[in-house]
């Protein structure tokens, strides 16, 4: 029996510097670099993950560093932003600490009985800080003192070339509309964390995937059994699906959806703490099982990659 998703279990999204990338997530953002490993289809490319303490589902923002990789443009069909909660009293820390490491604040605006702070990472990566409650307990020992520190991921703003049929694609995971504001329609899930998409019914061109664009959004779902279920259910619907892929932090399937989205559905189990120590996540390169005979050649083709220390908490 298919039950609805409770929420958005991870982002990802495609960059050009590994370095960068750690650098601007770590420092200037707090969160914890919580694995390091490759693309299980592209050995000989880095996938980081970062998140809270364990990179929970409904924290981890993900990304694959392409060092040649041309810039993204944004447009449909695309995930357009990702968004990040912050306290509701954290508005002013998060633009003087943005402004303090250089980083241009694209605006301020209120949306939704939100605060939202617009801005993006160094590859280009649109990204928002919005004011909001969660159940997500920040990592306390990052760069940002933990009043002000991120609660998770909030959510992710669609741009698809059919937003009807896109909308369908929500209510069918368990999202329900529950507000429009202009041009902006707002689809939540029942959960208690990350549970918002917002679908943007409006004329833009057509993007690029590139670096500073977000590849995919997954959802979560509660049990592997329950990924066949789905693949049957978007078979019969004759959308592109994927097999059900073992990505050892969890299982999951691919959906690219008629209007142009790209949907994982993954397991919240075994999760990024599993066969580690929590006190060293992220700090040394992990390879599944069935890599590890290559590690030598694999380390040997990654560019170097150092971790920030996390002292900083003013």
């Amino acid at each position: 029996m298919l039950t609805d998703t409770p929420g958005i279990h991870h982002i990802t999204g495609i960059v050009r510097n590994a370095q960068a990338n750690v650098d601007f997530y770590t420092d200037v953002l707090g969160l914890r670099l919580v694995k390091q490993t490759v693309n299980f289809n592209e050995k000989f490319t880095r996938h980081l993950f970062y998140g809270d303490e364990t990179g929970s589902p409904g924290t981890g923002l993900t990304f694959f560093p392409y060092p040649a990789e041309d810039d993204g443009r944004i447009g449909k069909p695309q995930i357009s932003t990702a968004a990040l909660v912050i306290p509701p009293n954290s508005v002013s820390y998060w633009r003087d600490r943005l402004t303090e490491h250089g980083v241009a604040i694209a605006e301020q605006t209120e949306r939704f009985d939100e605060t939202v702070l617009r801005f993006s990472d160094s590859d280009g990566t649109q990204l928002e800080l919005v004011t909001g409650e969660s159940s997500v307990d920040p990592w306390v020992n990052g760069t940002v003192p933990s009043q002000h520190a991120i609660r998770g991921i909030h959510g992710v703003t669609l741009l698809s070339t059919n937003v009807f049929v896109t909308a369908s694609v929500l209510d069918t995971l368990g999202f329900e509309l529950i507000e429009q504001e202009g041009d902006r329609v707002r689809y939540q899930a029942p959960g208690d964390r990350a549970t918002v998409i917002d679908l943007l019914d409006r004329d833009v061109e057509f993007g690029r995937e590139g670096a500073g664009s977000i590849h995919h959004v997954a959802v979560r779902v509660p049990e592997k059994e329950q990924l066949y279920e789905w693949h049957d259910l978007f078979r019969e619907r004759e959308y592109d699906v994927s097999r059900v892929k073992d990505r050892h932090f969890f299982h999951s399937l691919y959906v690219r959806e008629p209007g142009g989205i790209l949907f994982e559905l993954a397991t919240e189990q075994p999760g990024l703490t599993a066969d580690a120590d929590r006190d060293t996540l992220g700090e040394s390169l992990f390879l599944p099982p069935w890599l590890e005979e290559d590690r030598e050649m694999i380390e040997s083709q990654l560019e170097p990659l150092e971790r920030l220390p996390a002292t900083d908490s003013s």
